[in-house]
């Protein structure tokens, strides 16, 4: 595979990687905007655009805040605000990702101390997901506060998931833990994505990433995530403007678009991946952020003038895999 895709200047990728750092709290937090609120997989997300980019002490100080701020489960709640807890639920995908990110760091700085240390957090977030998993594989997104849990599972967290266990058992092999449990548990979330996604999964398919995840977390590879882009590529890809976040409504966004250049990267579709990701050009700010979505036709900012630094670090994030970067290819299943 071709790694001469880079799209993103140096200075380009110094400017963005400055916005993200802009929105991160005296704690280690980063906000999704100024004044906004923060989520776990948005905040590890942003964290390893922040490695790509070399900020390597901000990085580790986004991973202390997950450290700090875990629960004694093993989980964190789904939304903070940098005044505190702001929704109490517990989403299983953003508190799995951490895996995603540690490895990533991990890759980036061949730190095995400062991995060893972080295991017991990585750790005990799978464990505390691993309950919401159904015997038939699939995962229960959420659980409420009272601990009651969302009766069905979704496309999208589901196939984050699979891809957090998959950088999970990395990281275990890697320190000599054991791996069965996480190993069993990864092959029947697999299998049930890939083979059952009608029966286990709720019908969420107007929604972009329903359609793509399932290929940028490894779940269909080769001719079957190409046909999988193929089937669906007109439904959501509108021209040269980018990714639509749903299939009924002319709103193209960022993240969506940077994420559907991973998985059409990960597929092998090198043309298509450089394309979507240069869209993302209309949606940068002159500070180097990234605007969360823009109608089309109208042209007009959606949600009104919305920065998000998870929209910067999609685009990051998508840069460093086309242009080779070795930890962001290898978390993201490059071989």
């Amino acid at each position: 595979m071709s790694h001469s895709r880079r799209v993103l200047t140096a200075d380009e990728r110094a400017a963005s990687a400055a916005s993200i750092i802009a929105m991160q709290q005296p704690d280690g937090l980063i906000l999704w905007m100024a004044g906004g609120h923060a989520d776990p997989w948005n905040h590890v997300e942003s964290a390893m655009a922040l490695d790509v980019v070399g900020h390597t002490d901000e990085a580790r100080w986004a991973f202390a805040w997950l450290r700090d701020h875990q629960r004694a489960d093993g989980s964190w709640h789904q939304y903070y605000a940098a005044w505190g807890v702001e929704d109490e639920k517990f989403d299983a995908n953003t508190i799995a990702y951490v895996a995603v990110g540690v490895m990533h760091h991990w890759l980036a700085t061949s730190d095995d101390a400062w991995l060893r240390a972080q295991w017991s957090m990585v750790a005990q977030a799978i464990d505390f997901v691993l309950t919401l998993q159904q015997p038939t594989g699939e995962v229960f997104w959420a659980l409420e506060p009272d601990g009651t849990p969302f009766h069905y599972a979704l496309v999208t967290g589901s196939s984050s998931i699979c891809h957090s266990l998959r950088c999970a058992i990395v990281l275990a092999k890697h320190l000599g833990e054991e791996t069965h449990r996480l190993e069993d548990a990864y092959d029947r979330l697999h299998r049930a994505l890939r083979d059952h996604e009608r029966e286990f999964f709720a019908e969420k398919d107007r929604w972009a990433m329903d359609w793509y995840y399932p290929v940028l977390s490894g779940v269909h590879s080769g001719d079957a995530a190409r046909a999988r882009l193929a089937a669906s590529w007109d439904r959501f890809v509108l021209g040269s403007d980018g990714v639509r976040c749903v299939d009924d409504h002319p709103w193209v966004t960022t993240g969506e678009t940077a994420e559907a250049a991973i998985a059409c990267w990960l597929a092998g579709m090198c043309n298509e991946a450089e394309s979507l990701l240069r869209s993302c050009g209309r949606l940068r700010a002159d500070d180097g952020s990234y605007f969360t979505g823009l109608h089309v036709p109208s042209a007009e900012w959606f949600p009104e003038n919305e920065r998000t630094t998870y929209s910067t670090a999609a685009v990051v994030l998508a840069d460093a895999l086309l242009a080779g970067d070795r930890p962001t290819s290898v978390v993201f299943g490059v071989r």
